[in-house]
């Protein structure tokens, strides 16, 4: 299933981590993962940095965004109920930029599915495997070290489209489910962040290889309740990296984070004070490889 980053060839677990016929070795983490990254760089400077890591995960696990996990449980369910009676084994999943584990694991966690899952963030990918329930790694999506066509389900939420990866692993029968916001998504964070706030662009992920099967949009309501909250949901998207703070450090005076009720001294605001009530909008596009699929095109899901 993994393959070496240096010489493509198999990977064979042993009691230290695992290695290829070429004479390439790579130690399992005391928490279970591999890193399978070719440079040299320490993968403590890839990805997020180990604070924005943990924000999300803790975030996370606020159960925030759990109606697009449950969401992604129910999508792999029916994709366990619905594979051929001849089908040998677990049904293969592999999680692409899987952050610190929250869909991964769930969906993991599913009878009948052997997950896999990997970020190019060293941290992201340890705090994944403390969740268990699937099989973690760290590595590159440009050259993502697995089988070709070794995953009957590939999913990815939220990362960049690769195509010529995601269509090589994928099975000849298998589905891709990728995730991007809707249009509205986090409108409410938005409004106070931006003068003029501006709907997200739901635009197909551009394929030559993959065709369009279905569609499925997710929706929940949230209010955050905290600034910690309101920070960590603002790291996750790309709004933090296009906009620009007077500092870095300077949350608490900024205007998203000013508090509602103000005071003379920022130090006695309470957490409760700060409150921003927002929509979550997903969109979920299920794609197969071209060839001989293409007669399910029209099936819903």
């Amino acid at each position: 299933m993994l393959l070496c980053p240096v010489c493509h060839k198999p990977l064979v677990d042993d009691e230290r981590g695992a290695a290829c016929a070429g004479g390439h070795r790579f130690d399992r983490a005391r928490e279970g993962y591999l890193y399978l990254l070719r440079s040299s760089k320490s993968g403590d400077s890839m990805g997020d940095p180990k604070s924005q890591a943990r924000s999300r995960r803790d975030f996370l696990n606020r159960g925030y965004y759990a109606p697009l996990r449950d969401a992604m449980v129910e999508l792999v369910r029916e994709q366990v109920s619905g594979r051929a009676t001849s089908a040998n084994g677990p049904m293969t999943l592999l999680d692409i930029c899987c952050g610190e584990g929250y869909y991964t694991s769930a969906m993991g966690a599913v009878p009948g599915v052997d997950a896999y899952g990997f970020d190019l963030g060293k941290e992201m990918v340890r705090l994944a495997a403390k969740r268990g329930d699937a099989t973690y790694f760290v590595a590159n999506m440009k050259d993502i070290p697995v089988a070709d066509g070794a995953f009957d389900m590939v999913t990815e939420l939220f990362a960049p489209f690769n195509e010529r990866e995601f269509a090589r692993v994928l099975a000849p029968e298998g589905s891709l489910y990728t995730v991007v916001p809707g249009a509205r998504h986090l409108f409410g964070l938005k409004e106070v962040l931006y003068d003029t706030p501006y709907l997200n662009d739901e635009k197909l992920p551009q394929t030559t290889e993959l065709e369009l099967i279905g569609t499925q949009r997710v929706t929940a309501s949230i209010t955050l309740q905290t600034q910690a909250d309101i920070e960590a949901v603002f790291q996750m998207t790309p709004y933090y990296y296009r906009t620009r703070l007077p500092t870095k450090s300077a949350w608490q005076t900024w205007k998203p984070f000013r508090p509602i009720s103000t005071s003379s001294s920022p130090s006695t605001v309470t957490a409760n004070t700060y409150q921003i009530g927002t929509g979550l909008f997903w969109q979920v596009y299920l794609g197969k490889r071209k060839g001989p699929t293409a007669e399910m095109r029209d099936r819903p899901f």
